[in-house]
């Protein structure tokens, strides 16, 4: 069974929008996946996907994405973006990291992960804008942000969360989901 990663959007932010990790674990489990993990009390979730036979990749993440998202508001009553990426996915986003210096200052070092390829794409814009002192690069798994006076005063921050279909992890969390991916990884980088 392949090891997946789901990114939920927007949730325990506040007091809107709460669910308690101990629920999303059991939703999983609920629509047949094994092996359930949280990090953290901000929608992070590695398990193993119960993936269906004859259909791609692609389809079986979103077909997956929209099934917890439609479980979260079942159980909890609001909506949750959720986006749902491959433990390869994860690794290969982690090692093409344009920018080394970053995971320096992990806190401040952002990857954007989108619900498919064609709305990665869209991000396509913001290469053209100059985001100083933050950089912006564009990959095939993540857009990557640095935000150098950090993520409040990040001007390409506001703007990249403002267009709504991504959703974003630092370096140190996503290190993190790593090593629950695979324990014996070390983060590349």
């Amino acid at each position: 069974m392949p090891i997946c990663i789901a990114l939920l959007r927007g949730i325990n932010v506040g007091k809107a929008k709460r669910i308690a990790m101990a629920d999303l674990r059991a939703l999983l489990e609920g629509l047949g996946h094994s092996r359930v993990k949280t990090l953290l009390n901000s929608g992070n979730i590695v398990f193993e996907a119960g993936f269906r036979k004859g259909r791609s990749e692609a389809s079986e993440l979103r077909r997956i994405a929209d099934e917890i998202a439609a479980a979260v508001q079942a159980h909890a009553g609001f909506h949750a973006e959720v986006i749902v990426i491959s433990g390869e996915a994860l690794r290969a986003a982690l090692q093409a990291n344009p920018f080394p210096a970053a995971t320096e200052q992990a806190s401040q070092f952002l990857l954007a992960f989108a619900p498919d390829a064609a709305s990665l794409s869209a991000l396509a814009p913001l290469q053209a804008q100059d985001w100083s002192p933050d950089q912006f690069a564009l990959g095939e798994q993540a857009a990557y942000l640095c935000c150098s006076d950090g993520i409040l005063e990040s001007r390409l921050a506001k703007e990249l969360l403002r267009q709504g279909t991504c959703t974003t992890r630092n370096w140190a969390t996503l290190s993190k989901l790593l090593e629950l991916v695979n324990p014996a990884a070390a983060t590349p980088g």
